[in-house]
């Protein structure tokens, strides 16, 4: 994750703090064979038609395996989040949507504890995409920052493929959440653009613990699907 997006462009979208930022595993991957440069305007139809390409989810006929025990999420009290996900009905997406937002708290969890490394959000990660979210909180450990305000993650998609992979595109509303430099406490407040705005597009898997994976990660700064 301006917060550089995760995936970072810049971090928290703030070109002045993190000029030419990128996350080199995640910027070049697609969802579907489609590009993501983070530049407004370019690429928003493949992104946005990520979610129409896979099939929908079929029962499965193997016992489910005994839940693993998930890493505990902590953060800080002024790190707050308002997911306008609302529960499908389907409980494999259900489950998708579930272990997608543990990821994203745990990447924010690992930046507080300045742990580019930290096991939570590796357990929701792999690949590709674990790659990328380290060096992403590595940015934020290197300026001695933090994330800190509301972030806001709505218009969801998720769709299950019979690869047994699923696709996930979401946006996300950075207009309320920040930096904060650690040594100072000063929170870098800044403007709000279409930039605040940001379209995700992800792939993830169920692993032999159960758990939906990320591993790959695109995103698009300024994306009109998420624009208020």
């Amino acid at each position: 994750m301006p917060r550089p997006t995760q995936e970072l462009t810049v971090i928290r979208r703030r070109p002045t703090l993190l000029a030419a930022l990128t996350l080199t595993a995640t910027a070049a991957l697609t969802l579907s064979a489609c590009g993501s440069d983070d530049s407004p305007g370019k690429g928003e139809d493949e992104i946005a038609g990520a979610d129409t390409s896979s099939e929908p989810s079929t029962p499965s006929s193997e016992a489910a395996p005994a839940q693993p025990e998930r890493p505990k999420i902590t953060l800080p009290a002024d790190v707050t989040y308002k997911f306008e996900w609302g529960k499908t009905g389907d409980p494999v997406k259900d489950a998708v949507l579930r272990d997608a937002e543990q990821r994203i708290r745990a990447v924010d969890m690992a930046i507080a504890e300045q742990d580019p490394l930290h096991k939570a959000y590796r357990f929701y990660s792999e690949g590709e995409a674990a790659a990328g979210s380290e060096k992403y909180i590595q940015d934020f450990v290197d300026h001695k920052a933090r994330t800190t305000g509301l972030t806001r993650y709505y218009s969801e998609s998720v769709n299950v493929k019979d690869d047994g992979t699923a696709a996930l595109v979401y946006c996300e509303d950075q207009s309320k959440s920040f930096n904060k430099f650690l040594k100072t406490g000063k929170t870098d407040v800044t403007q709000v653009t279409k930039d605040s705005y940001v379209v995700y597009a992800s792939t993830l898997r169920k692993n032999s613990k159960g758990v939906w994976v990320t591993e790959r990660l695109a995103s698009e700064r300024g994306s009109a699907k998420c624009q208020p």
